[in-house]
């Protein structure tokens, strides 16, 4: 009985994790490639809804009454994430700081790369925490753990969306995209895995978990995505780059309502 609750667990984690992200990949590519630029704002209102109406909520749901330590977590997180990309654009400028005519180009590519590498290792962390979730669901029942992975699936693939148009916008090529989320959504096994065996701990992790990678969807939305969008000013730019944030947090709302 454990090892097929344990084989279960693993099929339906790499499961959903590759649905959501094929689903997201096929609607990025077919629906949104022309327009990759104006999707930078939809991936701001999904990745902000995401982090501050579904995952941190969540997070201090769980917690309960120790929500300074969320608190701390969080701005730790923010920090962190900030020394990680110093670190990178310091590296970056530093093996190319004698080129002279590059600084522009250069610098755009820095800043929009690095969100890239960061946005990889939030929603890392983000799918870790949904293995960990579908795992405990079928250690309860089976039929509550499917309805579970496909309310994760539903909710997964608007800001598997909003990734994957970040790593086109950094520069990925759209197999490199692909890959790479898909390496970040085998991160549900391991989070499947590691709470069929250390449930109690899993659950335990859980809200600093959700606390860090909302900290990465914050921290790239605002320091890296929409420094990009004041760059186009026009205000029938700034109208449709609302609208589209709208658009993104509508959808999270409405998936998130749905799988509460």
């Amino acid at each position: 009985m454990n090892l097929s609750t344990l084989q279960l667990i693993i099929l339906v984690t790499a499961g959903a994790g590759l649905i959501s992200i094929l689903t997201a990949a096929s609607l990025s590519l077919t629906l949104l490639a022309k327009i990759v630029n104006n999707m930078v704002s939809l991936s701001v209102g999904i990745l902000l809804a995401t982090a501050f109406l579904h995952s941190l909520p969540e997070a201090f749901e769980l917690a309960g009454a120790q929500v300074h330590y969320l608190f701390a977590t969080l701005l730790g997180g923010l920090l962190g994430f900030f020394l990680l990309e110093k670190i990178a654009l310091l590296r970056h400028s530093h093996h190319h700081e004698g080129d002279g005519h590059n600084h522009h180009h250069g610098h755009d590519a820095e800043e929009a790369g690095s969100s890239g590498w960061m946005i990889l290792v939030g929603d890392g962390i983000h799918n870790f925490v949904d293995g960990v979730l579908i795992a405990a669901a079928f250690m309860v029942d089976i039929q509550v753990g499917i309805f579970t992975a496909v309310a994760i699936i539903a909710h997964e693939i608007p800001q598997e969306i909003g990734d994957f148009i970040i790593l086109l916008n950094a520069g990925f090529s759209r197999m490199r995209a692909l890959l790479y989320n898909a390496v970040s959504g085998l991160m549900a096994v391991l989070g499947g895995v590691l709470t069929f065996y250390f449930l109690e701990k899993a659950n335990q992790a859980m809200p600093y978990l959700l606390v860090l990678a909302s900290s990465s969807f914050i921290y790239i939305a605002v320091s890296d995505l929409i420094p990009q969008m004041h760059r186009r000013a026009h205000w029938q730019e700034s109208l449709r780059q609302i609208a589209l944030i709208a658009i993104g947090v509508g959808i999270v709302v409405l998936l998130t309502d749905h799988h509460h």
